[in-house]
């Protein structure tokens, strides 16, 4: 499994996760965003990205017809205790569905990104956090990613 944090959220990935939860400011999200399997640039070239618009910018795609899913305090669970006895820090996702995804291309990365005004930002203004494997073919039924830890600093 092939998952990366991006250099700009590397260290902040927990604050951010945070000020969603602590609606900080109220506007802030977590945002799903699926990618697809055609025309996906390597990991070495996605990871020093700073923003969605950069991260799009390239042959890398948005998979638009299943599309975004927003995470806001409501969905997310509390901050976890830092595991103490692993000497780490997990962070997990909620179970996420969507229903009747409509079919599309075959998607192979899930991004996890940091909004912090979903009423008014745009992609420029939305800081990509991790991106993990996710492969699905959206076919017109619904699509559940389990929850699951989505970053561990360690």
């Amino acid at each position: 499994m092939a998952n990366i944090v991006f250099n700009i959220a590397k260290g902040r990935v927990v604050e951010f996760y945070n000020r969603v939860k602590g609606n900080d400011p109220a506007t802030s999200a977590l945002i799903l965003i699926p990618i697809e399997t055609a025309g996906l640039e390597a990991d070495a070239v996605l990871i020093d990205v700073d923003t969605v618009t950069a991260l799009l910018a390239g042959a890398t795609n948005e998979q638009a017809a299943m599309g975004r899913k927003t995470l806001t305090d409501a969905e997310l669970a509390a901050l976890p205790a830092p595991d103490d006895a692993n000497d780490r820090y997990d962070i997990a996702l909620p179970t996420v569905t969507w229903v009747a995804a409509p079919a599309g291309n075959a998607i192979s990365k899930m991004v996890v990104a940091y909004d912090a005004d979903t009423g008014g930002g745009t992609d420029a203004n939305i800081i990509p956090l991790t991106m993990f494997d996710c492969v699905i073919t959206p076919d017109g039924s619904d699509v559940q990613l389990t929850g699951a830890t989505f970053f561990r600093a360690s």
